[in-house]
């Protein structure tokens, strides 16, 4: 049943309240190959776990971090956290101990919900405020405190609801209101760019809402979690909305490659997956173009049997993802043109979508039913969108908008927030599109730069070069994507390098400097989380071309 159609008030703790009570029984999450806990029991383990939070002195407003891959104990840990009023700055796994180390300072959180492996790797690193840390790989009495065991006493004891015993044991209620803060989501992680956008419980939850009257799930819903729940995206369209319903979601607990999303989907037999293009445009490439190229194939095609054809390919396609699928969200990265017109002969159930952290995320999106080839989406009710300073011609120009799900601002960061947030709420997306007559956006550029990782993660050209930047042998670089994989162009300092080169023929010469920069690689990956770690990096012999602010002209070395 629908718990956002009840909503009294837009704050997580009444949206999950609500559908609990709606949906007791039914399956929740899951970890493939573990367990799976009903809403009731999830409801639970949140009080449980609240408890253990208030015990060690978190207040509202408390900022709390947490980090770690996927699990019904991710969101267990986050749940806690909002329903006592606090505040989750929930951290990708992959990211480097320093950027984490950034992050916990920067946000100013008192604990740290991470699995042993995190804390681990955390050993040695300034971690601020932190106070106490919290494994979330089994929220073991020994590693937390005893009230567990004697809140579960309680609740057998008193058989009475959680949601009376939570009241009385005074862990939440009504102590959240709407523009209270709910998150803290950075962007990236070095104390020089440090972007923490501060997301409200209005903000998060309205943005379900909008998800909802976009899209159309329900409580027989299976859904399979392959994208990072530290982005709002899987956050909110793979996590809330389809709590809000009462639907069942399944994840993975490792790097979601294809050869797992596929053993897990033959079990799990989702009928709904959140992911971004790159997923659909990797089995493109690795199954069906080699069966396109083909002149049996194309032979096929031409004949006519190529609606059998077609209708083979997606019939083999959603069997890949377990044979159940009945449609798959993309967001995060527009749409390969040409891979996707394949999937749209095809008939291949997908409704792309378009937003960013800073809107909570969704902007737009649409059913299957109405997926328009090329578009990212309808927008959004309540949100409202100006392009500023249109292209006369194409109408592109840059995205504007504002409505209820539009950020606070950045955390401890006003001049930042001024210059993309308005006094009035219009936000600045940095992104370059248009809106058809049908309210169908398209987004045609990103003046922000950022790639995409494999899994869904923001990668930022810009923290890379900060890095590669660093090194004593380079003055200055330009990082981009290349073939889906993460390059760059270096300017070196051939002053220092001149004893190195001196004396030296042009073939040994251009030997020393493979090797060069193979080592400034090497180096600077030891800086990086695996995602954004560069593949190759490139020489480039003369000072790139600069703006008369000195920003480096990125679009005449991206190729």
């Amino acid at each position: 049943m629908e718990a956002w159609k009840r909503l009294k008030k837009r704050t997580i703790p009444e949206l999950i309240e609500t559908t609990i009570k709606l949906n007791p029984e039914n399956k929740a999450l899951s970890l493939y190959g573990g367990e799976t806990i009903t809403y009731k029991e999830l409801h639970r383990r949140i009080t449980k776990i609240s408890s253990i939070l208030k015990k060690k002195g978190v207040v509202k407003k408390d900022k709390i971090a947490l980090i770690g891959a996927n699990s019904p104990n991710w969101v267990i840990a986050y749940l806690s956290t909002v329903f006592l009023g606090g505040v989750i700055v929930p951290i990708l796994p992959d990211f480097h101990p320093e950027d984490v180390s950034n992050i916990l300072r920067h946000s100013e959180s008192i604990g740290l919900f991470a699995t042993r492996a995190q804390i681990m790797r955390l050993s040695g690193y300034d971690l601020g405020n932190v106070r106490f840390i919290i494994t979330i790989d089994d929220f073991e009495p020994s590693n937390l405190e005893l009230e567990i065991n004697t809140i579960h006493r309680l609740y057998e004891k008193a058989r009475e609801t959680f949601y009376d015993l939570a009241e009385k044991l005074g862990l939440y209620g009504n102590c959240v209101s709407e523009e209270d803060l709910a998150a803290i989501i950075y962007t990236s992680g070095t104390t020089g760019n440090s972007k923490g956008v501060m997301l409200t419980h209005k903000n998060i939850v309205t943005n379900v809402i909008q998800v909802a009257k976009m899209f159309d799930l329900s409580d027989k819903d299976r859904i399979l979690s392959i994208l990072p729940l530290a982005h709002a995206y899987e956050f909110t369209l793979g996590l809330l909305y389809p709590l809000s319903v009462g639907a069942h979601i399944t994840y993975l607990g490792k790097k979601p490659v294809p050869k797992l999303i596929q053993k897990a989907a033959a079990k799990v037999k989702p009928t709904v997956i959140a992911a971004v293009p790159m997923i659909l445009e990797k089995i493109y490439k690795m199954k069906i173009q080699p069966l396109l190229n083909k002149r049996k194939t194309k032979l096929l095609l031409r004949s006519p049997l190529r609606p059998l054809i077609l209708r083979k390919m997606r019939k083999e396609l959603i069997a890949f993802f377990g044979g159940k699928l009945r449609a798959m969200t993309l967001g995060g990265a527009p749409f390969a043109k040409d891979i996707e017109d394949f999937y749209f002969k095809i008939k291949f159930s997908y409704a792309t979508g378009y937003g960013l952290t800073e809107t909570s995320p969704l902007l737009s999106g649409s059913l299957t039913s109405e997926t328009k080839k090329g578009a990212s989406g309808r927008l959004a009710e309540w949100v409202q969108v100006k392009i500023k300073n249109p292209d006369p011609e194409t109408g592109i120009g840059e995205i504007y908008v504002k409505g209820p799900n539009v950020m606070r601002g950045y955390y401890k960061n006003k001049e930042l927030t001024r210059e993309v947030l308005s006094e009035d709420g219009w936000f600045r997306t940095g992104d370059l599109g248009y809106v058809d007559n049908d309210n169908f956006i398209y987004i045609k550029g990103r003046s922000k730069n950022m790639i995409l990782g494999p899994s869904g993660e923001n990668i930022f050209p810009e923290i890379i070069e900060e890095k590669l930047n660093m090194h004593i042998y380079v003055i200055e670089s330009v990082i981009y994507e290349k073939d889906g994989k993460i390059v760059g162009k270096v300017y070196l300092n051939y002053e220092l390098l001149r004893d190195k080169l001196e004396g030296h023929s042009e073939k040994h010469r251009e030997e020393i400097l493979k090797e060069l920069l193979k080592e400034i690689r090497d180096e600077t990956n030891k800086h990086l989380p695996r995602y954004s770690q560069i593949y190759k990096l490139y020489e480039h012999p003369e000072p790139f071309e600069k703006t008369p602010t000195n920003k480096i002209k990125r679009f005449l070395y991206i190729t």
